[in-house]
């Protein structure tokens, strides 16, 4: 008895082995993955994220060369209209029932901090590019989390230090009254008050408001040398429209657009535009490989524009997260896990470069300083920046030392 019980025993525990070798493998070898694009598809960030970063994802997709190995990739998308409560019922069901590995782009940092809750709850991936609260990789920081392409400090310390330290010393906000706007007033008001200006005053202004006469004439009463809008989108485009209308700048202030995307400019047109300072970490025309990118994303989008900062963001970040998995070997469907393997293997895009993926989530990049051109100085269409000055990936990235994020070990 005791050998047949032994020879069973043996058996048994080959097959529990084969078995076990068998899920290993599956695992292993599971080629599925499943991306969510979460945007604004029709509103004042449409033009920045909207339908053209679904398309920007897909040409990731594409030039990873996965679907060529044999990998399933599938990309979906989704409009949180600006409202976080919208934005995580979306986020929650492409997790639970659609079966979403990645959730990308994500503007609205409202938006962006409840769906950050959500990933690191499920273990699934928010990808954002869109979102601009440092936070993400601050305070409100996890492992299911990475910010890529910009956030509020890196503006902050773009324009906010280059206008000040040219004499723009004293500054009025205009800003959107949520969680980016309160990061970017916030991390500007600290930059100004660092380089020996002050901050006279400040207004906040419902998101997606069409008038801003009363904004308008409360910075203008303030004599601030410097309006900082802290806002974007069509918001943005809006209050310059407007201040223009005021007389704003030719009564001698100056406009700063703390958030300014290519799109803003194109939809402003230069004359209007012209002279606007702002910081940037992508433009279509800054080397070869990302005017080769923006000319064939210009072929395959509808409106044929050239690509925002968060829609090449979204391009780099994608690329990188697939590249993760092809040597992982698999999608092992564990966020966390994925992204820890993302800080592991150094990043190298076309569009941003090389640069670490820190412990915070944060992409380190350098970031520009640009001007829009005057008319008569742009020579072909979309020719509209003007280079000032390259920000050092150290500079542009909040320090490591400074950080609020619980990952970071000091």
């Amino acid at each position: 008895m005791t050998a047949i019980f032994a020879r069973r025993s043996a058996a048994l525990v080959t097959v529990a082995a084969f078995g076990l070798g068998l899920a290993t493998s599956a695992l292993a070898d599971d080629k599925v993955v499943k991306i969510g694009v979460l945007n604004d598809m029709n509103s004042l960030y449409a033009d920045i994220g909207g339908p053209n970063a679904v398309v920007a994802v897909k040409m990731a997709v594409e030039d990873s060369g996965l679907l060529a190995k044999g990998w399933k990739i599938d990309v979906i998308s989704g409009d949180h209209q600006n409202k976080p409560d919208v934005g995580v019922n979306i986020a929650r069901q492409w997790i639970d029932t659609e079966k979403v590995d990645a959730i990308a782009d994500t503007p609205n940092s409202g938006v962006a901090l409840a769906v950050s809750n959500i990933v690191k709850e499920k273990n699934a991936i928010l990808l954002n590019n869109g979102a601009a609260t440092a936070d993400l990789t601050g305070k409100a920081c996890n492992a299911n989390t990475i910010s890529y392409s910009y956030d509020t400090y890196m503006l902050a310390n773009g324009t906010g230090k280059a206008l000040t330290k040219a004499g723009g010393d004293t500054w009025f906000f205009l800003t959107a009254d949520y969680a980016f706007g309160a990061a970017l007033e916030r991390d500007t008001s600290a930059v100004v008050s660092a380089n020996g200006g002050k901050v006279l005053g400040g207004v906040k202004h419902p998101l997606n408001t069409s008038d801003f006469s009363s904004f308008l004439l409360q910075a203008q009463s303030s004599k601030a040398k410097v309006i900082g809008l802290a806002n974007a989108g069509g918001d943005t485009t809006n209050a310059i429209k407007q201040a223009a209308e005021f007389g704003i700048v030719a009564g001698g202030q100056k406009l700063a657009a703390l958030l300014l995307f290519i799109n803003d400019v194109h939809a402003l047109g230069l004359k209007t535009a012209q002279g606007l300072t702002f910081t940037e970490s992508f433009y279509w025309d800054l080397n070869d490989q990302t005017r080769a990118f923006s000319k064939r994303f210009q072929e395959k989008v509808s409106n044929h524009a050239m690509p925002s900062m968060t829609q090449a963001g979204n391009y780099a970040v994608v690329l990188h997260y697939l590249k993760t998995l092809e040597a992982m070997g698999g999608n092992p469907h564990d966020g966390a896990k994925v992204v820890a393997k993302m800080k592991e293997i150094p990043t190298d895009d076309p569009l941003f470069g090389k640069g670490p993926l820190r412990a915070d989530g944060r992409r380190v990049i350098p970031a520009y300083l640009f001007e829009v051109k005057k008319p008569e100085e742009s020579k072909y269409p979309w020719d509209y920046y003007k280079l000032v000055a390259t920000i050092s990936p150290e500079d542009a990235a909040k320090p490591l030392s400074a950080s609020e994020c619980p990952l970071v070990k000091k």
